[in-house]
C-alpha cells in the first residue's frame, strides 16, 4: 500500500507543500493522460487500485478520461491551494480535517450530486464535499505478541518500551485521528495525559502512518496506528501477517469515522466533467464495489450491508465497535490549539 506523507504540525493553520508532487506520489496516472477534457483527480493515497478498475469503466461507459495524482491528505490540499492562479485538478479526495480545511478556505465548488442516502452530516454545504468510501482508525499488531493488547491502557505496558509507534497529529490524518478520538473517550486533559504516558513506548514522531505497516509485519515494531481499509488491503496486496484491532476504553471498543471525501475544486478546467466522475462513484454499481475492491465501506446507508461479516472485511473488523463521526468542523476550530498543546505535553 501507498504511504501517506502528509503535512507538518502547523499545516492547517497554513499548509506548506512540504514536497514537490510528483516525488510525493510517483505521478501516479489512469489511461488517457493529457487527453483533453481529461478529468484530473488529486487524491490521498490508499485507493489506487479501485480507482483503476473503476475509472477505465468511467471513461469507457463516458467517452471521458480521467488523470490520477496521488499523495498525502494535507499535500494534494495544498497543491489545489498553490494553483489557484493556474487550476489544474478538477476533482478532490481527500480525508477530514483537511476537506474542511479547504472548504473554508474557498477551494470546493457546489457538486450538484445526487447525496440521498449518505448521512448529512458528511455531506457539506451545497453539496461541496461528499464522502466516497467510508473507513475507519485503527490499531495493528504483530502476531507474536502475547496476550495481544486489547485496550489502550494496555499499549502503555513496558513491553512495548522501542517496539511502538503512531503517526504525529497534524502530519498524519490517521494520527489526528487518534488525538480526536481520545479526547472524545477521555477529554482534552485526559488525552494529553495519555499520550504524554505513551512517550515512554514510543519509537518517536512518524509523518507516514502506511511506512509503519511493514514494521509491524516483519517485528521491527509490535503495535501501530492505522485504518481498516488500509491495513486490510496491506493483508490483501502485500501479504502482511499483522493483526487489525480496535483497543477498547472502559471496556468498550470505540473508533473514529475516517472517509475519503471528494469536492469539485474552484476553477476546475473539467468542472462538468468532475461532477459525473464524482456523481458515478456514487452509483450503486460502483458502491456495490467498494467493499471488495477498495476495502471500505460503502457510504450510501442501503448499501452498507446485512448479515454476518465475512472475514477480512471492513464489517468484520469493526463488528461490535462503535464508529464514531465527529463535528469535523468543530474539530478543525480547535485543532491549531490542539496540536499545539499535544507538541508541549509529548516534545513531538
Amino acid at each position: 500500500m501507498k504511504t501517506r506523507h502528509l503535512l507538518r504540525a502547523t499545516a492547517i493553520a497554513a499548509i506548506t507543500l512540504t514536497a514537490m508532487l510528483s516525488a510525493a506520489c510517483g505521478g501516479t496516472g489512469t489511461s488517457g493522460s493529457g487527453s483533453a477534457g481529461a478529468v484530473t483527480v488529486y487524491s490521498a493515497d490508499g485507493l489506487g487500485s479501485w480507482y483503476k478498475s473503476t475509472f477505465d469503466a468511467f471513461t469507457k461507459d463516458t467517452g471521458i478520461p480521467v488523470n490520477l495524482v496521488e499523495a498525502g491528505s494535507g499535500e494534494v490540499v495544498s497543491r489545489v491551494e498553490k494553483e489557484q492562479s493556474n487550476p489544474q485538478a478538477d476533482l478532490l479526495v481527500t480525508l477530514p480535517p483537511f476537506i474542511q480545511k479547504a472548504d473554508k478556505t474557498g477551494l470546493l465548488v457546489p457538486s450538484g450530486v445526487d447525496s440521498t442516502g449518505i448521512a448529512a452530516g458528511q455531506v457539506g454545504p451545497e453539496g461541496r464535499y461528499v464522502p466516497i468510501v467510508n473507513n475507519a482508525l485503527s490499531f495493528i499488531a504483530n502476531p507474536s505478541v502475547k496476550p495481544a493488547p486489547a485496550g489502550w491502557d494496555d499499549l502503555l505496558d513496558p513491553r512495548f518500551k522501542g517496539k511502538l509507534q503512531y503517526s504525529t497529529p497534524g502530519q498524519a490524518g490517521d494520527g489526528t485521528a487518534v488525538l480526536v478520538l481520545l479526547q472524545h473517550l477521555r477529554g482534552r486533559d485526559g488525552a494529553l495525559d495519555y499520550l504524554t504516558k505513551l512517550q515512554a513506548n514510543n519509537v518517536g514522531p512518524s509523518s507516514s502512518t502506511g511506512k509503519l505497516q511493514p514494521k509491524v509485519s516483519n517485528g521491527e515494531l509490535l503495535v501501530a496506528n492505522g485504518d481498516v481499509q488500509m491495513n486490510l488491503g496491506s493483508i490483501k496486496d502485500d501479504k502482511s501477517t499483522f493483526t487489525i484491532f480496535i483497543p477498547a476504553h472502559d471496556g468498550k471498543r470505540t473508533t473514529v469515522s475516517l472517509p475519503y471525501v471528494a469536492g469539485v475544486t474552484k476553477g476546475a478546467p473539467h468542472a462538468d466533467n468532475a461532477k459525473k466522475l464524482l456523481s458515478y462513484l456514487l452509483t450503486d454499481g460502483v458502491q456495490k464495489t467498494v467493499a471488495t475492491g477498495a476495502l471500505g465501506i460503502p457510504v450510501r446507508d442501503s448499501l452498507a450491508g446485512n448479515g454476518a461479516p465475512q472475514p477480512n472485511t471492513p464489517a468484520s473488523v469493526l463488528d461490535g465497535v462503535d464508529v464514531w463521526v465527529p463535528d469535523w468542523n468543530a474539530v478543525l476550530a480547535g485543532l491549531d490549539a490542539d496540536l499545539a498543546a499535544y507538541q508541549k505535553a509529548t516534545g513531538n
